[in-house]
């Protein structure tokens, strides 16, 4: 088991190998964690599960792609117990590469809302994320933006800035539109909103923030977290600095992405993969990796001032599996618009 103290690093990727509370022999339980996540907090609930079950988290995190096309490499040679990935295009496509397999759970049927879990029960949720946009007032008249369509209105010629289309994020939120409204009409809101945009595509949210913030552009869309960690001081005080510029506004309804976790197919330790992950589903699982980060917990809202400040927000009715069957739609057409 040496190997996973060992850091790994690679062109594309660098991977940490984390024992939490390490075994102090062979005979002892344990359960190995590959993880898309990259928060430090999420450590304390691994900690807080083995504490309480005598199940010793081993962890591995990585980006989500690597991730995915680690564990496709290594096969039945895997050493993954459990699978964490964000967005529900990530999850969605683990299951149908056949890097997941079916468990039977009462807890978590119980603990993760419908829509949020995989009919097949290769995977549930685990926390929520809002799909926002973020204006900067002296740019465009806030009071005109409720929606992610009117980023299409020909007003915002020239104010609009977006994420690349590589965005899983992107990608699942074209394909909430697709369900929502059609193809037909998605293809004609997304050939307007990307008429109105007149920077280059950037490559991550904050980023969008920052652009907004510094009147670049007058608008963007972003997951609500982001924002939420700038106004924080996560990212210095610079980034407060900007973030305090911009509104957030949340349509209604509003799209809703996840974090989820699913047991690996050649999982070793499935019965510990199995405890874990509904430890992680639970009330207080869920709140535990939520809260700190300011993402949503499954069944309630992150109770964090500067979130709350946000105002409410509605969930669409779309499920996260229907986002990743239409996922490699929302691509077709994201490109043919001319998203970059």
């Amino acid at each position: 088991m040496q190997k996973f103290n060992k850091l790994l690093c690679s062109v594309f990727t660098c991977t940490f190998f984390l024992n939490v509370l390490a075994p102090a022999n062979s005979t002892e339980r344990e359960v190995k964690v590959y993880s898309g996540r990259h928060y430090n907090t999420d450590r304390e609930v691994y900690k807080k599960f083995a504490q309480e079950t005598g199940i010793k988290v081993r962890l591995i995190e990585a980006a989500g792609i690597s991730l995915i096309e680690r564990l496709k490499r290594e096969g039945k040679n895997s050493q993954a117990d459990l699978i964490l990935l964000v967005d529900a295009a990530r999850i969605t496509n683990a299951s149908k590469a056949g890097l997941l397999q079916k468990i039977e759970s009462s807890s978590l049927e119980k603990d993760v809302p419908v829509g949020l879990k995989d009919p097949g029960k290769e995977w549930y949720a685990l926390t929520r994320r809002v799909r926002v946009m973020v204006a900067n007032p002296k740019v465009v008249d806030i009071n005109k933006i409720k929606d992610y369509t009117d980023l299409a209105d020909p007003s915002l010629k020239g104010k609009v800035c977006l994420r690349n289309r590589k965005s899983p994020y992107n990608q699942s939120l074209v394909a909430n539109q697709i369900v929502n409204k059609g193809e037909d009409a998605t293809k004609t809101w997304l050939k307007g909103m990307i008429s109105n945009v007149s920077q280059p595509f950037f490559p991550g949210d904050i980023s969008i923030v920052r652009a907004v913030s510094k009147k670049k552009c007058g608008v963007g869309i972003v997951n609500h977290y982001y924002v939420a960690r700038m106004l924080a001081g996560i990212n210095g005080r610079r980034d407060t600095l900007y973030a305090k510029k911009t509104s957030v506004i949340t349509p209604n309804p509003a799209h809703i992405n996840i974090s989820a976790g699913g047991v690996a197919k050649y999982a070793t330790n499935k019965a510990e993969a199995i405890k874990l992950l509904e430890f992680l589903a639970s009330p207080e699982g869920s709140k535990g990796l939520a809260a700190p980060t300011f993402e949503h917990p499954l069944k309630e809202v992150n109770q964090n001032q500067i979130v709350k400040n946000f105002g409410k927000f509605t969930a669409d009715k779309v499920s996260v599996e229907d986002l990743g069957s239409n996922n490699s739609m929302a691509i077709k057409i994201m490109k043919e618009a001319g998203w970059e």
